[in-house]
């Protein structure tokens, strides 16, 4: 898949200017989630039974889901389109591997990884974009990889746009995001959808899939 939209140039440049304010904000944000800790422990447990690879996280922003993955096991690195952020994850992790690069146009040979983890970062692509990701995700994933998808749900409603603080975004219905993995030939494993807690103002919405 190539790619030159120009919400991509505009999404990488929002991060950029909020990088370092971001990084701050993420860097516990697990601590206190133990649902979500429970679906990524489960979607290590798979990939390690499946032994098909390494995980790349796309999306991974200053890279701390990627060093949580690691840290659960797993053969992680991570892939953002802000460059900015790529210098502050491999200022803080040395000891990974983190590069420049777009989720929906990887330099990744086909069938090369065993997991992919898009964790709130299909979020800011519109929704017309979306389902080639999905087809580059099967490309680059081996057969029987996993697939995670971290997003905010939009609690029965249609695919609607929301004022996320740093770069435009758009809520999913848990049904509609799985539906269009199913056309991109990918199998439901399981979902989970968490209620908003304080602080935060919707539901998120979590499916983990495997490929055909």
């Amino acid at each position: 898949m190539t790619e030159s939209s120009a919400y991509l140039t505009a999404t990488a440049e929002a991060y950029d200017a909020a990088a370092v304010r971001y990084a701050d904000f993420a860097r516990d944000g697990l601590d206190h989630l133990p649902l979500d800790r429970a679906v990524l422990a489960a979607f290590a447990e798979f990939v390690q039974a499946a032994g098909a690879g390494p995980v790349a996280e796309l999306g991974c922003g200053p890279g701390q889901l990627t060093a949580h993955l690691r840290d659960l096991g797993l053969d992680a690195f991570g892939v953002d389109l802000s460059p900015v952020m790529i210098d502050l994850a491999r200022e803080a992790y040395s000891d990974l591997r983190f590069e420049v690069g777009s989720m929906g146009a990887l330099d990744l040979a086909d069938g090369g990884l065993g997991g992919i983890v898009s964790w709130y970062s299909v979020i800011h692509t519109p929704p017309e974009e979306l389902p080639p990701y999905f087809a580059e995700f099967r490309r680059v994933l081996a057969p029987g990889g996993h697939l995670l998808l971290a997003f905010f749900e939009s609690e029965g409603g249609p695919v609607v746009a929301f004022d996320h603080k740093v770069a435009p975004a758009y809520r999913w219905p848990i049904h509609d995001l799985a539906a269009l993995a199913r056309e991109a030939q990918f199998v439901e494993v399981g979902r989970m959808l968490r209620e908003p807690q304080v602080g935060e103002r919707f539901r998120r919405g979590h499916l983990l899939m495997r490929r055909q």
